[in-house]
């Protein structure tokens, strides 16, 4: 196997891998041996026809192929190291003439990925930002805590926002009822927004036992072609109307909702509780303010193949959301009036992006010599297990070749703090 460089252009590489005759016919025999068995000859048992007589019945060429695919796989990645290599992309292949005992070339074209080195990286100025927990915060806290333990309990008097109604709706488009405008027992909150514009409000001051007919126009972009824009009557039957009663903030209410003995005790934890929340906070935007000035500093030619594949991926994950949700692309794409190209058009500049950021972050990584350790890769590994609630040992297994990306997400993570610590922060 003999590698030579043809010629570049850009990020563009052209070069080829010689093989000798001896190489491909070694490479031949392989397969012949590791394929003999499917092959039937008369006067021979199953896989003990000699490979001449296979090749004179089925061709010279019947294992020229499987041959070819094991001699590049093998000696590819090899091709790679010698010339120095570092594709982003699969290669371009085109081979010379094959014929049976003669060596062959292999001419290939790959994106690499591009030289050069970040600058500015050291030293960047940024502002500080607050970390600092107001006790309106704090109240807040508890606020969201009474509510979260709040009983509801029926009233007598009119309904006003906030409160919940028990009611029975049916949904008149015209004269005739539309699909999906009618239920029983619905428990609305006044005030949530469930419903189309305009419906909640018009139940505020309604009464316990009252018929109430509402009157709504739905959106001009509603879902359901039929109902858009349309103006439609909601005949509604209030039963009942309950309030929340918040909880007293006491010692009780201390020792109902946490594992403290006090209100005080409570009121401590949630503020050291919110003050790391806010510390992180404010790091991750320094940290990030940071990046971002790194990144406008330095001018790199990214290559279009990283942000096609970025595209592709990020439009693949906008795929998984809506699925998660009930929904398909198709079907979001034709609500939108868009195509796939016009999705990719507006992901494309936060791809770019995206990758300009990570090659800035892992160069940088590579001007430092930022090591990862065996350690920082295990943790890492467990905490992915961990979310998805699997074995770590299986998350390698899955993960197989791809665990070396576990890896450069550290190294991207040290890099970035590597940024944030060497700041000079105002």
């Amino acid at each position: 196997m003999k590698p030579t460089f043809i010629s570049r252009d850009k990020n563009e590489v052209k070069f080829s891998i010689e093989f000798t005759g001896e190489e491909f016919e070694s490479a031949v025999i392989d397969v012949y041996r590791a394929n003999k068995q499917k092959f039937m000859i008369d006067g021979f048992r199953k896989g003990k026809a000699p490979k001449s007589l296979i090749e004179a019945r089925y061709g010279e060429d019947i294992f020229f192929e499987d041959a070819i695919n094991q001699i590049f796989s093998q000696n590819y990645p090899k091709a790679l190291d010698e010339l120095s290599l570092n594709v982003i992309n699969k290669p371009g292949v085109e081979f010379s003439e094959i014929k049976k005992g003669e060596g062959f070339i292999v001419t290939l074209t790959v994106n690499v990925y591009p030289d050069f080195e970040v600058n500015d990286y050291k030293g960047v100025e940024i502002e500080k930002v607050n970390a600092d927990v107001t006790d309106d915060a704090v109240k807040e806290e508890l606020l969201t805590l009474q509510k979260r333990n709040a009983r509801l309990v029926l009233v007598e008097r009119q309904a006003a926002l906030g409160d919940m109604l028990l009611i029975d709706y049916e949904g008149y488009l015209g004269e005739e009822k539309f699909d999906g405008g009618s239920a029983e027992r619905y428990m609305l909150k006044l005030g949530s927004n469930t419903f189309i514009p305009g419906f909640e409000e018009q139940l505020i001051g309604a009464a316990a036992g009252e018929d109430k007919e509402i009157k709504v126009t739905f959106p001009e972009d509603y879902h359901a072609a039929d109902l858009a824009g349309k103006e439609v009557l909601f005949k509604c039957k209030i039963h009942e109307i309950k309030e929340e009663e918040l909880p007293e903030l006491n010692d009780d209410f201390a020792k109902d909702v946490s594992e403290h003995d006090t209100l005080d005790e409570l009121k401590s934890e949630i503020r050291e509780r919110l003050e790391k929340s806010a510390a992180a906070q404010a790091e991750n935007r320094m940290k990030n303010a940071a990046i971002e000035k790194v990144y406008n500093s330095n001018e790199i030619e990214v290559p279009d193949v990283m942000i096609e594949d970025e595209t592709d991926n990020m439009l693949s994950e906008f795929e998984n959301q809506l699925k998660y949700q009930g929904l398909s692309l198709d079907a979001y794409l034709e609500y939108m009036k868009k195509d796939v190209g016009d999705m990719k058009n507006e992901l494309r500049n936060e791809a770019l992006k995206k990758v300009k950021t990570k090659m800035i972050l892992s160069q940088i990584a590579e001007q430092e010599k930022i090591d990862v350790t065996e350690e920082e890769t295990e943790k890492e590994i467990a905490a992915i297990a961990g979310h998805y609630k699997m074995e770590p040992d299986k998350v390698k297994e899955i993960m197989g070749s791809r665990a070396a990306l576990i890896e450069n997400d550290i190294k991207i993570s040290k890099a970035a703090e590597f940024i944030f610590k060497n700041a000079s922060i105002k």
